[in-house]
């Protein structure tokens, strides 16, 4: 009877134990899950910022191939093929991302965006008009803006970028593109005051600088503004001063300024030499 009733214990301890087992191995399982998550969170946040654009590309491209359907990898794909500029990719990557469970109003903006890239802006405003008008951000009226600049609808591009400027902690870009609205509509003098608030708010955004020296070249001013800048960046000035000088037809200021920016730049300054050259050829 003892006999019977060790065995009996030993069997019930066996499951005890036995349970145990599968209790631990299944904790072990849901810990190393939700590690391999974290990594590959964390991996995929890399491959968004340091990671060469188009190795990040492949990444998503690859891992996509196990779960198609996942918002958070085609997120990431269509994103890694904007910074390598493969803009046409990816609108394609994004119209998949917006129909997708789970797509936001920020991944329609994102279509929107890609869009304009490729200069499809019918089908940008199309996408942009879908947004709701509660969703309130810097990018959507960013582009907002520039869509209605493509259709020459300027009052609303000047509220859409007054909109987004007042939205962002570092509105340089939008001002740039605002002064270089207003440098297309022929307004130099506003388009210069823009570009100057562009170069206040980020004294190394060269784009801003060169537009800044079209606008007072436009106006016939010649000289360069008084802003931050390297020697490369005060000959390639002159350079665009030159040509602005030549195109309004004073010939003689125009050479004069690209005989500057040779003597001014560090190295053999191409450009300027050549068009230097094209007109002592006449």
């Amino acid at each position: 009877m003892r006999q019977q009733f060790f065995v009996s214990a030993c069997l019930v301890g066996g499951l005890v134990l036995s349970a145990c087992a599968k209790d631990d191995t299944e904790a072990v399982d849901r810990a190393f899950q939700e590690v391999n998550v974290v990594d590959e969170s964390n991996l995929n946040d890399v491959m968004l910022t340091v990671a060469d654009p188009n190795e990040a590309v492949t990444y998503f491209q690859r891992t996509l191939k196990s779960d198609p359907d996942r918002i958070d990898l085609n997120r990431g794909l269509a994103l890694s093929l904007i910074r390598a500029k493969r803009n046409t990719e990816a609108v394609s990557a994004w119209q998949k991302v917006v129909s997708l469970p789970g797509a936001t109003n920020a991944d329609r903006v994102q279509l929107a965006d890609a869009l304009i890239r490729t200069s499809n802006w019918d089908a940008a405003k199309s996408t942009l008009n879908a947004v709701p008008p509660t969703h309130e951000t810097y990018q959507r009226y960013r582009l907002e803006a520039m869509v209605a600049d493509s259709s020459k609808d300027w009052s609303r591009a000047d509220s859409f970028y007054q909109t987004a400027v007042g939205l962002t902690t570092q509105p340089a870009r939008v001002m740039n593109n605002w002064g270089y609205s207003k440098l297309t509509r022929g307004d130099y003098a506003e388009a210069e005051r823009l570009f100057a608030d562009a170069i206040r708010q980020d004294p190394n955004l060269f784009t801003a600088k060169n537009n800044m020296v079209l606008a007072r070249g436009a106006q016939r001013n010649y000289t360069l503004p008084v802003i931050p800048l390297d020697q490369v960046e005060r000959a390639e000035l002159l350079h665009t001063l030159g040509l602005s000088a030549i195109k309004q037809g004073d010939i003689q200021t125009g050479e004069s300024l690209l005989r500057q920016a040779i003597s001014t730049h560090p190295q053999h300054f191409d450009a300027a030499a050549r068009a230097l050259e094209a007109l002592e050829n006449g």
